[in-house]
């Protein structure tokens, strides 16, 4: 019984997020409100310490792969191997920063930047970075409610 509960709260907690995300990017007038809206959901989390964790992890993968993207796609032309190359050099660089975590969605965002906004990469990284702060910082907010129940309270004592 814990689990689902513990499960159907984390849902709630992620809807919320996501439905508080989605309208507040719009009003923002964010070019693409669905990258706000997709962090919020994947950094939300019961315990504000994991919501802090994976979103620092989020904003440190995202800087990473908007920078390598923006500046592969100031240098180089449209290209799969431009492509390739930003992926890689994204994860790498995670790797080397010790956030290995996020080095798929480092390599995510460089990919973004590269398939289809060349010539206006660094534009299109800034929004995205601005959209995953706002994600992020509407997951850290709702993690901070307290939960409606606790399990660990319920148990007898040893």
């Amino acid at each position: 019984m814990g689990n689902a509960i513990t499960g159907l709260q984390l849902a709630l907690r992620v809807a919320v997020a996501a439905l508080i995300t989605l309208p507040l990017a719009k009003a923002l007038n964010f070019d693409h409100p669905v990258y706000a809206f997709i962090a919020s959901i994947i950094v939300t989390d019961l315990s504000p310490r994991i919501s802090r964790r994976l979103g620092l992890v989020r904003v440190a993968a995202t800087m990473v792969g908007t920078a390598v993207g923006a500046a592969l796609g100031t240098m180089f032309p449209a290209h799969l191997a431009t492509l390739g190359l930003g992926i890689f050099l994204s994860m790498v660089c995670c790797q080397l920063a010790r956030i290995g975590e996020g080095a798929k969605v480092a390599g995510y965002i460089s990919g973004l930047i590269l398939v289809g906004h060349m010539g206006g990469s660094w534009d299109y990284a800034i929004n995205r970075f601005l959209e995953t702060l706002l994600g992020v910082g509407v997951a850290w907010s709702v993690s901070l409610v307290p939960r409606l129940i606790r399990f660990d309270r319920l148990d007898p004592a040893p």
